[in-house]
């Protein structure tokens, strides 16, 4: 399954091909995808880190088998009190699995 990026400015979804959003026309920046196995014990604290980095645009927590159990899009204006919700998700995701899959998405 590929997922369409995101606007790093407004947060909506783009297709491929767009050089810029069709929305704010802010211009399209290269993504990159990379992908982390870690310990449910871990996730919240590595999701933190990720989007303290700044350049991410979209993390998605994937349980062992692949299956997405929560999407972050990390669009500029998400910081603070917002990333609460998120972070209480992520605790109940990692009392319930064992290990989790992280892909993140960056703006080059």
């Amino acid at each position: 399954m590929k997922n369409s990026p995101f606007c790093t400015k407004c947060g909506v979804p783009l297709k491929e091909d767009d050089k810029f959003c069709p929305v704010c026309g802010a211009p399209v920046a290269k993504v990159t995808r990379e992908e982390f196995s870690v310990s449910a014990s871990n996730l919240v604290d590595r999701v933190k880190e990720l989007l303290h980095e700044g350049n991410v645009t979209r993390i998605v927590v994937k349980d062992e088998k692949g299956k997405p159990l929560l999407e972050i899009p990390a669009t500029i204006g998400v910081i603070g009190t917002v990333l609460a919700p998120w972070l209480t998700a992520l605790g109940v995701i990692a009392a319930l699995a064992t290990s989790c899959r992280i892909v993140v998405e960056r703006r080059e």
